[in-house]
């Protein structure tokens, strides 16, 4: 069996991963560091005043500025959008899916007081609800002259009209009575702490 000269030897250069014969690793290794560098992209080496270049030319997509507004602006599928629904900011890529959840959950609709699908509000205040409002509300005006005819001494004021609010102001009025709820408890643990 034949013994391998310090040729023959080999190391693995820490810096490039590379065998390299034993006898030069030292003076391999103070090149390699000093004028090689790693690509973070490809993990090739390149010479480090190259590493610029070799993005620019392998890795990095060009674009005109017009182009990359308009990329940003409509076409990019990470810019930040917001649901219709809850108006929560998420990526564009991920909105679809977001919003066949988010349009699923259900609010009480305050014209008819019955609970209805947010992808479906729109399309029942302004058919369904409002049709059943105003048959209902034929209905029960005439039930009043009725019994306004039938009694005369029956109460004729009119109650005031029922206040509606919209889902953001409720939520407003919730989020503020929740953070008041929680800078009392807190001002009171730290009142009762000292």
């Amino acid at each position: 069996m034949a013994v391998p000269s310090d040729d023959q030897i080999t190391s693995i250069c820490s810096h490039c991963d590379r065998a390299v014969p034993s006898s030069n690793l030292d003076l391999h290794f103070a090149h390699c560091s000093r004028n090689l560098e790693k690509c973070k992209v490809c993990g090739d080496m390149v010479p480090k005043k190259l590493a610029e270049e070799h993005f620019l030319n392998t890795h990095a997509q060009t674009m005109e500025r017009n182009v990359l507004d308009d990329h940003l602006g409509e076409k990019c599928t990470q810019r930040i959008v917001t649901c219709k629904y809850c108006e929560f900011p998420l990526p564009e890529i991920d909105l679809l899916d977001h919003e066949e959840v988010c349009g699923n959950r259900t609010e009480l609709c305050h014209l008819c007081s019955k609970y209805i699908r947010l992808n479906e509000r729109q399309s029942h205040e302004s058919s369904l609800c409002f049709n059943n409002l105003t048959a209902e509300s034929s209905r029960s005006n005439m039930a009043r002259l009725h019994a306004e005819r039938r009694d005369p001494r029956s109460d004729t004021t009119r109650q005031a009209p029922r206040q509606f609010f919209s889902p953001r102001q409720l939520l407003f009025t919730i989020s503020v009575t929740g953070i008041a709820v929680l800078l009392g408890s807190y001002f009171l643990q730290t009142k009762t702490d000292h």
